[in-house]
């Protein structure tokens, strides 16, 4: 009896024991294997369709970097812009100025000097003002073509090249960009420095934007200063925009702790202003080269033709000469030691 009683015991010890056991066990650990582990989860078309326009879906993170809880970041307006708007309105832009360029020279032509070519020359530009134009425009138009490579590098250059050749391109399009970038920062500094006294608009220019600066009829040329009036958008399209632009490389360069919505509002302003700025360069370009005759002088050897001066720049010729003319009197009044 005392036997059977000590069984009877050991039994219920153990079966509880087994109970006990049992409920210390992980939740996972009691569920059958036939059970798909998936199944309840929330689908990522799930999570997408319940983020808002604005609303991350964050997680949990012990470390300092407090964005990696972000799993999915509130970013898909701008990755729609920067990857689908952006490159549409970019090639708009740069694909409308060269067609306005090319019908404007089939119907205008090259701009002549009405009077033709004189034997005098008169200094427009002194070294360090060609140096300073030279340092800006070079920077900008390198910066301008690893920039784009960034907008249409993978859709238009990547399948032309490979893989290879254009992850070696793109890796030394960053490095150039990166580094040129405080090129053109100085560059844009010194040319606010430089001219902005000659640049300040006044009546001159709306008479000379009333009368289509002289580009569309022959013969007919308004009054301008050193610079005219399109010559003072340029001048301002580059220091604000320039501007602009460094300002929002610097913050991609250098970010700071606010965290991925700046990022991504600098690299918004830095792309539309590029775009912007490059369509208008190209039309600088075009004016400065091959569109107008003489033109290039100014920044090539800093001395233009006296009678291409006394067209595009009337009021200028008439400062300096003026200004010379009373440099010599006052000259000759001084006594010869």
């Amino acid at each position: 009896m005392t036997s059977m009683l000590s069984r009877l015991f050991q039994t219920a010890f153990f079966a509880l024991a087994l109970l006990i056991l049992g409920a210390a066990l992980p939740a996972a650990a009691q569920q059958p294997t036939s059970v798909n582990p998936t199944a309840q989860s929330v689908k990522e078309a799930q999570l997408l369709e319940a983020l808002k326009p604005g609303e991350p879906i964050s997680g949990r993170a012990s470390i300092p970097n407090k964005d990696a809880a972000n799993l999915i970041q509130a970013g898909r307006d701008w990755r729609a812009y920067n990857q689908e708007t952006l490159p549409r309105l970019g090639m708009l832009a740069l694909l409308g100025t060269f067609v306005a360029l090319v019908l404007f020279y089939l119907i205008r032509g090259k701009i002549r000097i009405d009077a033709g070519s004189s034997s005098q020359k008169i200094l427009r530009f002194a070294a360090f003002e060609r140096f300073v134009h030279w340092l800006t425009a070079t920077s900008f138009i390198m910066l301008a073509v690893t920039g784009a490579n960034v907008t249409f590098g993978k859709s238009v250059l990547l399948p032309v090249v490979g893989p290879e050749a254009f992850s070696a391109w793109a890796s030394f399009a960053k490095i150039i960009h990166n580094y040129v970038g405080f090129a053109f920062m100085a560059g844009v500094g010194f040319t606010f420095l430089i001219w902005v006294k000659d640049n300040i608009p006044d009546r001159t220019d709306i008479r000379w934007f009333l009368a289509g600066g002289g580009l569309l009829s022959k013969g007919k040329h308004p009054p301008a200063k050193r610079f005219n009036g399109g010559q003072k958008i340029v001048f301002w399209s580059v220091v604000l925009g320039g501007a602009m632009m460094s300002l929002s490389g610097w913050h991609l360069l250098f970010p700071t702790v606010e965290g991925m919505a700046e990022a991504q509002w600098h690299a918004t302003i830095h792309g539309t202003i590029a775009f912007i700025m490059t369509a208008l360069i190209i039309a600088h370009i075009y004016i400065g080269s091959v569109g107008m005759e003489g033109a290039i002088d100014a920044m090539a050897s800093g001395e233009v033709d006296l009678n291409w001066a006394k067209e595009h720049h009337s009021i200028w010729v008439k400062e300096e000469q003026e200004r010379k003319s009373g440099s010599r009197i006052s000259g000759a009044a001084q006594p010869a030691e």
